[in-house]
């Protein structure tokens, strides 16, 4: 299996927990936990800022300052709803009450504390829709240039079938404004139905990284450089949510030249 690819555990709370030190990178943590109705969760930000992001079912949080009771509308990523989702500054704590089944994505960056705790609701988000044909996917900005944060940006997106996203091909690996901004990501897959999967290669121009992984239902996909594009078979959705952090809260890409033409058509 790709040292690229985390598979989720099942039959536990946490299902991911992807740190900077278990990605060999700086910047991104990502963590996702399921819930049953009436089970609690406690998280803490210590020096980081996170954004807890609602994928599916209610739930009360409650931070340190601030409480958001029965906050969340849908109960599955494929809704076509924007969710709700809390920004979780650094020295804060988060105490999570699932009102009903639960599925929770952690997003964890640097952070000093310039920002308090926050909710972050459909109407806060912003839709977009982006590519044509067989190249057409949905993106719904969570905590990106719709609102401020530390180091966080958080993306979701949803690709139908047989379609193609994160294409053509792109890069954000290389620390040089205005061209492109260095900013490594994190993929949590979904899929619908749920026992389908997609492909998503990773490679770079020199080819040091050249993956191409299967990832099912609730994979984690590490992106610390290169190129990332994802392919849907036919017949399924894909949903993933996205977590990107670098030295600079900028989202500056470079396309594969190769594929670039793609876009002239």
């Amino acid at each position: 299996m790709s040292h690229l690819l985390s598979r989720p555990q099942h039959h536990q709370a946490c299902t991911q927990d992807i740190s900077p030190a278990s990605a060999n990178w700086e910047y991104v943590g990502f963590q996702s936990y399921e819930l049953k109705a009436g089970e609690n969760l406690e998280l803490s930000s210590q020096d980081k800022e996170m954004c807890l992001v609602l994928v599916a079912g209610k739930a009360d949080i409650r931070s340190q300052q601030e409480e958001w009771l029965n906050i969340g509308e849908r109960m599955s990523p494929f809704e076509q709803k924007a969710p709700y989702a809390v920004y979780l500054p650094p020295a804060d704590k988060a105490s999570i009450v699932a009102q009903t089944d639960l599925e929770l994505a952690v997003c964890i960056a640097p952070g000093t504390g310039q920002y308090p705790a926050r909710l972050i609701t459909p109407d806060d988000c912003q839709f977009e829709k982006r590519g044509s044909g067989t190249n057409t996917r949905y993106v719904c900005n969570i905590l990106f240039g719709n609102l401020p944060a530390e180091s966080l940006l958080v993306v979701e997106v949803i690709t139908p079938s047989g379609n193609w996203s994160s294409y053509p091909p792109h890069k954000h690996d290389t620390d040089n404004i205005p061209s492109e901004t260095h900013l490594e990501e994190t993929y949590y897959h979904r899929l619908n139905p749920s026992q389908g999967f997609v492909f998503q290669r990773v490679y770079t121009d020199d080819r040091s990284i050249d993956e191409t992984m299967s990832v099912e239902d609730k994979c984690v996909v590490m992106v610390p450089e290169g190129y990332h594009p994802v392919g849907v078979p036919h017949g399924y959705e894909s949903y993933y949510l996205n977590v990107m952090a670098g030295p600079k809260r900028e989202w500056i890409f470079h396309n594969d030249p190769d594929h670039e033409w793609i876009l002239e058509q």
